[in-house]
């Protein structure tokens, strides 16, 4: 691990202006500034806490938390699993309010004893994530893709996985299917609009815009969004919900209203754990391991974390994961009395 007199001499700069640096004191030159942050992300620079080294890696938003999502709770458990092992902290952060005016991610990360970070991001937050990787602070972001050398990310491959799903229920013999997807975008549920798009378009059935529904991605969303779905003329006979909670309160709510699953409404949700065996009929779902992205995501970052920095070539590590459509209880042929 590389110190501040370590840092200071590779530059060429007192250890005071690289303390003052790291500090983001206002003397000292943007410039300066810059140099001495990627200089410290390479030496892997970490503060100490008395005289022990501090061990903490943050789970960051870099946009609107997701905190209370099946898919979050997955990612932080398989993360622990192997976290535990070497002895690490998890701190949950908000980005935009962590970081101080004037002030790097990096430098946020040394005044909180973070070592390194697993990001979480949405489409309107991209950006940040390669700021991240511009200063060369160790991270990895999941649940997101980028066509770049430097940001290191761990996903899943949903958009094929979703063109099959829609294509099975278009052997069913369903016409209207409809998409309900989260009103925040974010890659994946993309991938999964995408996927729906081109099951329709290769069997030659028309998108159409007035079943593709923006829905918040909880149980809540769902249950409203049914009750809207009852009043709907030409409503579709089939579902595919792409976040797991919106699909269960879809499925509770339809069933109070008194349909029959599947004969009134076939419903593919999205599982990340195991909610579709929690749900009467049981859900059939598009399935991704949550709990294995988050393990592969600390794998990851540990590698990052262990990087010698001897100028040998720092690691680029990009994984994208399988998903796997399972078939339940809530598809089924169309009922053609309606």
């Amino acid at each position: 691990m590389g110190s501040v007199r370590e840092i200071a001499k590779e530059l060429g700069i007192s250890p005071a202006t690289v303390s003052r640096a790291i500090n983001n004191h206002p003397a000292v030159a943007e410039k300066v500034r810059q140099r001495v942050v990627k200089a410290m992300n390479r030496s892997r620079y970490v503060p100490a806490v008395g005289k022990r080294e501090t061990m903490n890696i943050a789970f960051a938003y870099t946009g609107d938390s997701s905190l209370g999502s099946p898919f979050d709770a997955a990612l932080m458990q398989g993360m622990s699993q192997r976290m535990d092992q070497f002895g690490f902290d998890l701190l949950i952060l908000d980005v935009r309010r962590a970081v101080l005016p004037h002030e790097s991610f990096s430098q946020m990360c040394i005044r909180k004893g973070i070592r390194g970070a697993v990001l979480r991001t949405t489409t309107e937050t991209r950006h940040t994530c390669e700021e991240i990787a511009e200063e060369g602070f160790p991270a990895v972001v999941v649940g997101d893709r980028f066509i770049s050398d430097k940001i290191n990310f761990i996903a899943s491959d949903s958009q094929s996985t979703s063109r099959e799903a829609v294509a099975h229920l278009i052997q069913l013999g369903h016409q209207r299917i409809g998409i309900a997807i989260n009103v925040v975008d974010d890659s994946d549920h993309t991938d999964r609009l995408n996927g729906y798009k081109e099951a329709l378009t290769t069997a030659g059935m028309p998108v159409d815009e007035k079943y593709i529904y923006r829905v918040p991605a909880h149980r809540e969303g769902g249950v409203q969004w049914a009750r809207r779905l009852a009043t709907m003329p030409d409503r579709p006979t089939a579902l595919y919900c792409t976040d797991p909670m919106t699909a269960v309160g879809v499925l509770s709510e339809v069933q109070q209203i008194g349909w029959k699953i599947p004969d009134d409404l076939s419903i593919i949700g999205f599982d990340d754990s195991d909610i579709r065996f929690l749900t009467y009929p049981t859900l059939t779902a598009i399935c991704q391991d949550a709990q294995e992205i988050g393990r592969e995501a600390f794998e990851a970052l540990s590698s990052l974390l262990s990087w010698p920095g001897n100028g040998s070539a720092e690691p680029l590590i990009q994984r994208v994961l399988p998903t796997q459509l399972e078939l339940h209880g809530t598809t089924g042929a169309p009922n053609r009395g309606k």
